[in-house]
């Protein structure tokens, strides 16, 4: 009898958890953007999580947690229940230079995150102020040879994706530059529209208004081809600088130790919100392309983006200061 009233304990225990994990989500899912509002991160995050809400029929919300090039808000994630109702959705820095850039950093993309999808990425575009006098990379090239250290690069901050490509377009074009940090890509491209700095490297849907506009020069971007919104517009390969292919990407992770039925299911409507048509149009117009990758494909890309930046790191001697 006891054995009995043991046996039907242990089934109706199991019958709990299992509706537990099935009944997820339950409530609001968080996601912990570490930038401030406004730019591509917080975008992707706000575009995809109405589609997941809309799936899951529960509230999705955007924190905004700024502060330590994205150190901050990964922390947050990191000391969060991994339970699936709090997500990170981060750019290439947070997971791939903060740790080889940043002193004392006190987490780990790799030993404190599920990895879920890289969600899209898109290319860098070398702008510069329209009366920069060069037209081409090959008289840009020329120009920073004449005048080393001299022609300003703007960047939205130390580490940043423009910052780094800026230092890798250097060491493999033979060429040095003065690099211009700001706090953020709006006031990086306001001055450079304002003919305050030379150029930059700046996401290519950040900059492509300012470019069809005419604000902005464009002369190649950093993509391993051309890109569908500026066709016309050369790679840095075709112009004679192989080796600084680069791509902003944005991308989801969760705090380590989520159950797999949850980890399944947040990869699955993440990945389908980011194939919806609609969504899916709106942001290749805008630039990206899509990426909606597995958690093992995305683990190995950032092995092989983590070895790269930390290559351009140690050989360009950057600091975070």
């Amino acid at each position: 009898m006891i054995a009995k009233k043991l046996l039907l304990g242990v089934l109706s225990s199991m019958m709990l958890m299992t509706g537990a994990q099935a009944a997820y989500p339950e409530k609001t899912i968080t996601a912990i953007v570490p930038f401030p509002p406004g730019g591509s991160t917080d975008a992707i995050a706000r575009a995809v999580g109405a589609k997941v809400s809309a799936r899951f029929g529960q509230p999705w919300i955007v924190d905004n947690r700024p502060g330590a090039t994205g150190a901050i808000g990964a922390n947050l994630v990191r000391r969060s229940p991994a339970d699936g109702y709090t997500l990170m959705v981060a750019s290439i820095g947070v997971y791939a230079v903060n740790p080889f850039l940043q002193k004392g950093i006190t987490y780990s993309p790799q030993r404190d995150f599920d990895l879920l999808t890289v969600a899209v990425r898109a290319p860098n575009v070398l702008v510069t102020r329209p009366t920069m006098p060069a037209n081409t990379m090959q008289e840009l090239v020329a120009h920073l040879k004449k005048n080393p250290g001299k022609v300003s690069f703007a960047s939205s901050g130390n580490g940043s994706s423009d910052h780094l490509t800026a230092e890798l377009f250097w060491q493999k074009s033979g060429t040095s530059g003065l690099h211009v940090p700001y706090k953020g890509g709006a006031p990086a491209i306001t001055d450079l529209l304002g003919g305050q700095t030379d150029v930059s490297f700046v996401n290519i849907n950040t900059a492509l208004p300012y470019i069809k506009s005419g604000r902005l020069k464009a002369l190649a971007v950093t993509g391993d081809a051309r890109a569908a919104v500026l066709p016309k517009l050369p790679t840095l390969a075709e112009s004679g600088i192989p080796g600084v292919e680069v791509y902003s990407w944005q991308a989801f992770a969760a705090p380590k130790g989520l159950p797999k039925d949850v980890k399944a299911k947040l990869h699955g409507a993440i990945v389908a919100a980011l194939n919806e048509p609609d969504l899916k149009s709106k942001l290749v117009e805008q630039g990206f392309e899509m990426v909606a990758n597995t958690p093992e494909q995305f683990a190995q890309f950032l092995a092989a983006e983590q070895a790269r930046w930390k290559n351009v790191i140690e050989v360009g001697k950057i600091t975070n200061d």
